[in-house]
Parts: structure tokens; sequence; C-alpha cells
């Protein structure tokens, strides 16, 4: 965290007072660069994992450049879940509510009324393409007084197939607008849609060192030894809360079953839940009533919950975004944060090449498995633990 303070970056003491009320005194590396620029009405991209502070690095100038006095919507922030459109709401209501501004989250899941009503007369609109294209359409929501458009994990509205919706939203914003456009990454089809919605872009990028607390794991394992290795980080004397990453949305439902078999009190989110299911498992997560949560790629996209002391890969990513989604959910702020990718033999190239181009070749190495596949010991190698306290 940097020791600059807001008002150094040209933040009003109207919305730094807001700040500090939540608790946010000084701001993180990625705000400390990218705030100055948006307050001075550049368009900007900016490389940033989840968990670097980048919904206040847009959303603190953003708040700052509307007024209560604009027409609705002033300002669109497109998002790819539902869970992140809650969350980017719940992170930018106390500052926009300084300036009288409002804020309005909609999303599929959920009563299109009362969001419909909801949108009319919000300042700030944060949406998924899907649902704010249901509502272009009733006409409770027009776009043609946007001043400030920003589009919020990128990457992954692209992976989940939002590009056309995508295109023609912007297509209805004003063209003079102000862009903001945040993704994990600034490669490929992420890259080529930046350059083509924003002009003369300032770009940016969280330094590496704001992930360097998370201590990487990747442990060998025979597929039928899965489920017992993964109780046994479980029962980790250090561990709290807990993400396990897996494919698919049935494997999730399977996996929970089986924990509970074994006394480890865990809930599931993933795109077959229904909304108010999905809230629930959040809730009690977040509340520490439940502390593993199983969870698919696409469903946890938006999860943004503090102290995830440990993800765990049960299902290995896919690929080098995949795990930099899944692991970047922990050791934020500065904490220390742990995260395990367990690797069958016949994963071992996939995650390989994936632990080769993060730089995480020692920690790979440690499982005692090659990158061309199999291993280089003969003695099975799994958790330090065995035993432990159960959860219940």
């Amino acid at each position: 965290m940097s020791m600059q303070s807001f008002a150094h970056l040209g933040v009003s003491e109207t919305v730094a007072r807001a700040l500090a009320a939540g608790g946010i005194d000084s701001p993180f590396a990625v705000q400390s660069t990218v705030i100055p620029d948006v307050l001075a009405g550049r368009d900007v991209l900016v490389k940033a994992p989840t968990g670097s502070g980048k919904t206040l690095a847009f959303g603190v100038p953003l708040v700052e450049r509307l007024q209560a006095t604009d027409a609705r919507a002033a300002a669109l922030v497109l998002v790819p879940t539902r869970e992140l459109a809650g969350q980017v709401t719940e992170a930018l209501t106390g500052v926009a509510r300084a300036r009288a501004l409002s804020v309005a989250a909609v999303y599929g899941g959920a009563g299109i009324e009362r969001q419909s009503k909801l949108a009319r007369h919000a300042h700030i609109l944060v949406a998924t393409p899907g649902r704010l294209e249901d509502l272009i359409e009733r006409g409770a929501v027009r776009l043609d007084r946007v001043r400030v458009l920003v589009l919020d994990e990128a990457d992954r509205m692209l992976d989940m197939g939002f590009r056309p919706a995508v295109d023609r939203i912007v297509r209805q914003t004003p063209s003079d607008r102000q862009t903001l456009f945040l993704s994990a990454t600034l490669e490929g089809e992420a890259g080529r849609i930046a350059a083509e919605y924003t002009r003369d872009a300032r770009r940016h990028e969280a330094k590496p060192g704001e992930r360097a607390r998370i201590e990487h794991r990747f442990l060998a394992v025979a597929h039928e030894e899965k489920l017992e290795s993964l109780v046994r980080e479980l029962d980790g004397e250090s561990r709290g809360r807990t993400l396990v990453f897996v494919r698919t949305k049935r494997g999730a439902d399977r996996l929970v079953k089986r924990l509970s078999r074994h006394g480890v009190n865990a809930a599931t989110i993933h795109g077959n839940r229904t909304q108010p299911q999905r809230e629930k498992a959040l809730s009690g997560f977040h509340n520490g009533v439940i502390d593993t949560l199983v969870a698919t790629d696409v469903a946890a996209r938006g999860i943004d919950v503090e102290d995830v002391t440990h993800v765990i890969n049960f299902d290995a990513p896919e690929d080098r975004d995949a795990y930099v989604h899944r692991v970047g959910r922990t050791g934020r702020a500065g904490r220390h944060g742990v995260g395990i990718t367990l690797v069958t033999g016949d994963q071992a190239a996939t995650v390989g090449r994936i632990a080769s181009e993060l730089r995480l070749h020692a920690q790979f190495a440690q499982s005692g498995l090659s990158e061309a596949g199999g291993r280089t010991h003969s003695r099975p190698r799994g958790s330090r633990r065995r035993g432990g306290r159960r959860r219940g």
C-alpha cells in the first residue's frame, strides 16, 4: 500500500472522508497511478489481477467526474457476472452517496421490474451485458448520455462469449465518452478490443509485487487419492476461508456432498444455482458460517471476499489465465495466501507449462512431477500434514 494520500492524487475531501469512513485511508499502488489519469479525463487501460484494488482505481475518479445534476445514466460499468455487479455496486455506493450520486446493479437471475425502476434513476449503472440489453429493449435504459464507460474484467467477458453484446452496447454510447478498460490481460483479443474502444489511452499495470505474498504449491496425486488429499489440506490448522475450484457444475455439487461425509462444512456456487442460493452461499462464506466454498471458474469470477487464506485447485486449471484468476483470490492487500494445485500424472505437462509461464519452476519441481509428464520420484508426494482437526 502506498504512503501517498487520496488527497495528493486530487481526490476531494468529501470523497476522501467517505473512503476513510470505510476504513480506507491510503491508496494501493494501482490506485495511485490510475486515479490521476482518470480525473484528468483520459482513457486508461489497466492490467491488474483481482484483489489489486482496481475497483476503487476506477470507482473513485468516476464518482469525482460526475455531478448529481447529470442525466441518467451518466456512467456505465459493464461486468461479466452478477456477483461482480453486486460487489462493484457495494464498493461504489458509499463514495457515490457522499456526492449525492446513486448506483444501481442490473443482472440476470433477479426481478427485472425492480431493476428497471432502479436503473431509470441511477447515475452509475453497473450491469451484465445480457440484462442491460433486456432493459434497453424495454426502454428502461438509454446509453446516449453516458459520459464514462468502464469495462471491468473485460477478458472474462470475452471468455464468456459476450463480445457481440458488448459491441452492440458500446456502439450506443457517445463517441466522445471517456473509456476505462480493465483486464487481467491486455494481450490477444482483449488488447485488440481495448484499442478499438479507447483513444490515446494511458496504460497501467499492477506491479508483480502485489501478488508476491502467495505461496504456490503443486501436489502430485493419484486420481483416486484426490479427495483424501483435499481433506488433508482442509484439515490444516493454518487455513481459514478456502476456495476450492472444480471444472464442472456437476463436479462442484458432487464434491460438496463427498466433503460433507468427511465432516467438512462446504457450500457450492455455479451457474445452475439460483440467485438466492448463490447469495446465501456467498453470505455464509463472507460471514464465516462456512469456511469452504466450492466453485467453478465462471461462477467464481466475481467473488471478492477478504481474508481468503487458501485457494485449492481440486481440478487443475486449463491455462495460465485461469490459474491467475483462481489463485489471485488469496494473498490480497499484502496478506499471506496459499495456492495449492492437485496434479495427476496426465495433467503434469499442462500444469508444468502453466508453472513455467508464471516462473514457478521451483515450486512445480517440488511436486515430484516433470513438465513432460510423470513422476521424477518413486515415492508419492502429498501433503506434509496427515490428520488434524475436522471442520464441522
